[in-house]
């Protein structure tokens, strides 16, 4: 007898329609082709609601195509947000067989099995979800402010217990007590506000729209997460008058500032915890008495206490504890709100993963009464509809939470593509199950970086197969591409920013990625930025796919559609009612491509122009020829025709 046959693609719209998330009170139709000679007794749609929980419901037979039957259900999505998943019992005669998602969960063309398999998911979010237009057609520009530019003048105040480096080119390093293995002295090279403010003509040229700045707060270290006080600026970067000042540069500039909150701990040595007795407050410390002392979680007062991490000096705190709450949140004069009024256009919120989903969206809710336009990012390094932390599924992008999330997912799989450890494939499907499980508003407004504080330098992992995690700090310091290594990287840099500024998301730039910084992991990706001995030719690249992006529409909020992907070679469209673009990228160190597009279906314009290639034009019939040199990106931009069948 045959074998059972069935088949459902959720990517394709006859077998799910609409495509993706999808608001609430939407009906989605659902589709399963079966084929086999023994009789299927009944085919059911297994659905699981996250909030409701699990019902099985019978399909409709729809219509038979050549001998294979389509079943069909219309499914009602809630009237609140959630996540649905799906998958199919056939039941026949002898058993039940199962289809459902494939095995890495990516969404499409899924798999018969004769135990339950993964579900499909559909992520249901509130209707009528926005995020502020400036943040989807901008670019972020991330700033370590110790690191970026020290402007002479500025009295620099030697924190205790810490040291500055004598020379602006010299080699970060920690100093570690030898028990604890905890930092013994903090060193700092001095970069401040007032640099930041000196260099705004340099982002402008470069083409930002918002800077985004690693913690300001007085705080002992010089990361500045172990915050000793919300509402001042650290005295080595300046004060909160300079800070005030900086932005209504940046804002005449038409850039924005964007603040890092830590609010799932604070530091030890702070005004609220107060461990060290470096300040005239009663801390938490120093008993029940304090003002601050529910803020914290202590197992055995005072010397055991809940910590970030297990590392004492950053003390957790209690969240949803009214006092802490109203001090940060919803106070007229809470933190939030202060730092929107001298100028802060919205905030990223330090690991989003251990803030209670009700925090963010009383955060989220206040943020928008101080400043409709605002926005408020989270760090999130997984897939954000489906985030689960400390055994609960998170909210973050079902409409009353999060604008944007850091992107990692994107910044992985595109760095796994240009190193040659995924196929085109592979970062298809990995790109589409994030395009599948977000809402559309917020697959436009993903924070899409490439380098960040917490990871290594983008050019080394470019240049490097591998890092050796058992070599000693002295070593990885010394660490450096050689000319080949350093050529490699940098080729396959200027891909990864053109595929950046071509996808829809906002790119963000970590300060020094365009000027060739390299570096393993921290603090050797928090070097101080280069300045005269930048990477010329590299930072005229990024100059000119930041331009191409911010002239062209299509770039930011246009369609986007996987085109090709196939040998190493990736492909996709982005179209909005006036322009279509082609772009395409050969990840091959040695290897031309010449690769054949079928353009009937997909290709609605009638002539493109290279934007890299003298201009030079391409004319459509039924099917285009594109030839890629070794490790080149190609944009293709034309006017689409006008027809009423597009």
């Amino acid at each position: 007898m045959k074998p059972l046959e069935a088949f459902h693609n959720s990517h394709e719209n006859f077998y799910r329609s609409p495509f993706g998330a999808v608001a609430c009170n939407q009906e989605v139709n659902i589709r399963l082709r079966v084929s086999n000679k023994e009789t299927v007794r009944g085919v059911y749609i297994k659905l699981f609601n996250t909030k409701i929980g699990e019902e099985i419901v019978p399909m409709d037979f729809y219509q038979e195509i050549e001998g294979k039957k389509i079943y069909q259900i219309k499914v009602r999505t809630p009237s609140f947000p959630c996540l649905l998943y799906y998958c199919f019992v056939i039941e026949t005669a002898s058993k039940n067989y199962y289809y459902g998602n494939n095995e890495g969960g990516f969404g499409g063309e899924g798999l018969l099995k004769e135990e339950e398999p993964p579900k499909y998911q559909i992520t249901v979010h509130k209707e009528d979800v926005s995020v502020p237009q400036w943040f989807k057609e901008g670019i972020i520009y991330q700033i370590f402010p110790d690191r970026f530019y020290r402007e002479e003048g500025q009295l620099l105040e030697i924190k205790k217990d810490s040291f500055i480096y004598s020379s602006w080119r010299d080699t970060p390093m920690y100093i570690r007590d030898g028990g604890s293995n905890e930092i013994a002295r903090w060193d700092f090279f001095g970069g401040n506000l007032l640099g930041i403010m000196r260099k705004l003509t340099y982002l402008k040229e470069l083409g930002i729209s918002t800077i985004y700045l690693n913690p300001i707060f007085k705080s002992p270290s010089n990361h500045r997460y172990d915050v000793s006080d919300y509402k001042t600026i650290d005295p080595l970067l300046g004060n909160n008058k300079i800070f005030e000042k900086l932005c209504s540069a940046a804002e005449a500039l038409g850039i924005v500032v964007i603040l890092d909150g830590v609010f799932s701990h604070t530091g030890s040595d702070s005004i609220y915890f107060n461990k060290e007795g470096n300040y005239p407050t009663l801390g938490a410390y120093q008993g029940e008495a304090s003002p601050y002392y529910s803020w914290y979680r202590f197992h055995e007062f005072p010397d055991k206490y809940d910590c970030w991490w297990g590392i004492t000096n950053m003390p957790n705190v209690n969240e949803m504890e009214a006092p802490y709450r109203n001090f940060i949140i919803e106070a007229e004069d809470s933190v939030l709100r202060y730092w929107i009024d001298l100028g802060a256009k919205g905030w990223r919120l330090d690991v989003a993963d251990e803030l209670p989903d009700a925090f963010i969206k009383v955060f989220k809710k206040t943020l928008k009464e101080a400043d409709q336009d605002a926005i408020l990012i989270g760090e999130v390094w997984e897939d954000a509809s489906n985030k689960i932390s400390y055994g609960e599924k998170r909210e973050y992008l079902l409409g009353e939470e999060l604008d944007s999330v850091m992107n990692y997912p994107f910044r992985e799989a595109v760095l796994d593509f240009f190193t040659e450890k995924i196929s085109a494939e592979d970062l298809n499907k990995r790109l589409m199950t994030l395009y599948e499980n977000y809402p559309k508003e917020y697959f436009y407004s993903m924070m899409n970086l490439i380098g960040s504080h917490d990871v290594p330098r983008i050019l080394t992992l470019l240049g490097k197969p591998y890092v050796e995690n058992h070599i000693t700090q002295r070593e990885k310091e010394k660490q450096k591409l050689n000319e080949e290594e350093r050529r490699l990287a940098v080729k396959r840099l200027k891909l990864l920013a053109l595929f950046q500024m071509t996808f829809p998301g906002v790119p963000s730039i970590y300060y020094g990625d365009e000027v060739g910084m390299e570096g393993l992991e921290d603090p050797l990706n928090r070097r101080t930025y280069p300045w005269g001995e930048e990477d010329k030719d590299l930072l005229q690249w990024y100059k000119k796919v930041i331009s191409l992006r911010n002239k062209n529409d299509v770039f930011k909020s246009g369609e986007w559609l996987p085109l090709y992907n196939h040998e190493g070679v990736y492909g996709f469209i982005r179209e909005n009612h006036h322009h279509q673009a082609l772009i395409f990228f050969n990840r091959s160190e040695k290897e031309n491509h010449k690769i054949l597009i079928d353009t009937r279906d997909k290709v609605k314009t009638l002539q493109l122009k290279d934007m890299f290639h003298h201009h030079e034009e391409i004319y459509i019939e039924n099917s285009i020829e594109i030839e890629l040199k070794p490790l080149e990106g190609r944009v293709f931009l034309g006017k689409k025709i006008k027809s009423a069948y597009f």
